[in-house]
């Protein structure tokens, strides 16, 4: 599995807004769990309307945009977003052999295209690409990720626990930043299994279970916890102390 180098951010250092277009929920929801991976906030939409409606009020920084959706085409929902938003970039979805779809999209005013089916990581990377051609996206100098008293640095591989160091494994070490990419935020076995041990993993759900026992005695151990389990429903990782 491949992970970000640099943490793409705003100007301002808020986290980039992507709007994901997609009436197959399945896609959206495996869209949206990789880029919230890269750090960012993800909004997704189904149909034209609500496209058009969400973009106008959560202000995306780029648009995700699949060209067939059930009530009106995507080239449609590009114009009416870039009538009030002309200038965030739209990456459009394609069907593979829709050759005049990519010429349309292009035309119209689209940025870029990937066509179906392609890789998470060709999308994040076009994306990013993008961020950076209109000027939104800005690299923060080092990439350090912290919640509460738990800080990693991406690019060492050191994490501590207030003032302690924390030895972790590789996989330990992906396992909590995907947990700490997302705060607060429950993920549940499945997302975990596809962002830690890749999409294509063939093993069972109880690795993860085994992985946060590990993390737990490295993390929490003696200390207020950190990490909680959500019965039924997954992981959650929250600062131990309101902050």
């Amino acid at each position: 599995m491949t992970t970000p180098t640099e943490t793409l951010t705003r100007p301002d250092g808020s986290p980039i807004r992507v709007l994901v277009v997609d009436d197959e929920q399945t896609l959206a929801d495996l869209l949206a769990s990789a880029l919230r991976y890269e750090g960012w906030e993800v909004s997704t939409a189904g149909t034209g309307r609500a496209a058009v409606r969400y973009a106008q009020e959560l202000d995306p920084d780029v648009i995700v945009l699949d060209i067939m959706l059930p009530d009106f085409d995507g080239l449609e929902v590009m114009r009416r977003i870039h009538g009030h938003q002309p200038n965030v970039p739209v990456l459009f979805l394609t069907a593979k052999d829709a050759v005049e779809d990519r010429v349309a999209g292009l035309t119209a005013g689209g940025d870029d295209y990937v066509t179906k089916p392609f890789s998470l990581e060709e999308v994040v990377a076009r994306l990013r690409a993008l961020l950076r051609r209109s000027g939104v996206g800005s690299e923060k100098p080092s990439n350090v990720l912290e919640v509460g008293d738990l800080r990693m640095d991406e690019d060492s591989h050191e994490v501590w626990r207030g003032g302690d160091e924390i030895r972790l494994t590789a996989t330990e070490f992906e396992l909590l930043r995907y947990l700490m990419r997302n705060p607060r935020r429950v993920l549940s076995k499945p997302q975990i299994l596809d962002r830690v041990w890749n999409y294509d993993f063939g093993g069972q759900a109880n690795i993860v279970e085994l992985y946060i026992s590990y993390l737990r005695r490295k993390i929490d151990k003696g200390r207020e916890p950190m990490i909680h389990t959500m019965r039924g429903v997954g992981y959650v990782l929250k600062p131990a102390v309101a902050q």
